[in-house]
């Protein structure tokens, strides 16, 4: 009897969603590096565009792709590989602060006008950084599976204290390890994935354990509790009701500190916008049709003032 290979226990073990994966293309970035980035149009040529962030030890398409299909009758979706994931930009070092300013290079170059931010997890953080770093720049947030800080408990503190450490020694070994990732990834013949199982396993794949842990190492950093209430764009935090990496009062109490911040909760896990993504979707559509909305608004009477 033939033992069975991955894909197909994936398949047994986890339900991944059946969809179309969007096709993608290298672009660089002046001065930053060059990515993997999705971009599929909207209904029409003026439509709104959103751009969606990864979770970490993800690619942009592995964690968004059973969003795009619906979410792009309606708006712009732009996704892309963040640095040292999937076929992300590599660097010598790995920042959050670096990973907010490569979307505002990809806002600038594909001229997006005021695009909504969407980011899971890592995403999210991101997400905030780049209202933080470029605060006139985007539209909206979308906060999903968020924090405002990891370093909540003592476990929490030795963990991330450890990782930060021990990547500090190890950084110049794991840019080599991402590196070497991204070379492979860059060099393979990229097909359209005839099976998603298979697909999947290809994607989680290609981004490096050691990079992972470098970015892992990068968020315990993060502490966005300080400048959360000066939020001044329109936000919707997307609350994983099940999840126990990141509790669902740590997120409503994020979304409490934002003014005006919007809360969809979807009745699903830390990883549920894949797993889940039945759960997960209304809630996030809920959460960019509410964004996107105020977005406008916001647009119509700025517009009025300029006309003034």
């Amino acid at each position: 009897m033939a033992l069975p290979t991955l894909p197909n226990l994936l398949r047994e073990m986890v339900d991944v969603p059946e969809v179309v994966v969007p096709k993608g293309r290298w672009i660089d970035l002046p001065g930053r590096g060059r990515t993997w980035l999705t971009d599929v149009p909207g209904p029409s040529p003026d439509s709104p565009a959103i751009i969606l962030l990864h979770a970490v030890g993800c690619t942009g398409l592995l964690t968004w792709f059973p969003v795009i299909p619906e979410l792009s009758k309606k708006y712009r979706v732009v996704v892309f590989d963040q640095r040292w994931h999937g076929r992300g930009i590599v660097s010598e070092h790995f920042s959050i602060r670096d990973c907010a300013d490569d979307v505002n290079a990809i806002a600038n170059l594909l001229d997006l006008d005021a695009p909504i931010v969407a980011g899971y997890s890592m995403g999210s953080i991101v997400a905030q950084r780049c209202w933080r770093q470029h605060p006139k720049r985007f539209g909206g947030l979308i906060l999903a599976a968020t924090t405002d800080h990891f370093r909540n408990t003592g476990t929490e503190r030795l963990f991330h204290q450890g990782m930060e450490y021990g990547m500090g020694a190890l950084a110049a070994l794991a840019h080599s390890k991402a590196a070497s990732v991204a070379s492979r990834a860059a060099t393979e013949v990229l097909l359209e994935p005839s099976d998603t199982h298979h697909w999947a396993l290809a994607e989680f794949r290609s981004t490096s354990s050691w990079a992972v842990a470098q970015a892992v190492a990068a968020l315990g950093r993060h502490h966005s509790t300080p400048w959360l209430a000066q939020i001044d764009i329109p936000t919707a935090v997307v609350v994983t009701r099940k999840d126990k990496v990141l509790g669902p009062e740590r997120q409503r109490g994020i979304a409490a500190m934002i003014p005006g911040a919007t809360v969809h909760e979807a009745d699903c896990g830390h990883a549920g916008c894949v797993l889940d993504s039945a759960v997960f979707l209304p809630a996030f559509f809920e959460a960019v049709d509410t964004t996107m909305g105020r977005r406008a608004s916001l647009l119509k009477v700025a517009a009025k003032a300029d006309s003034a």
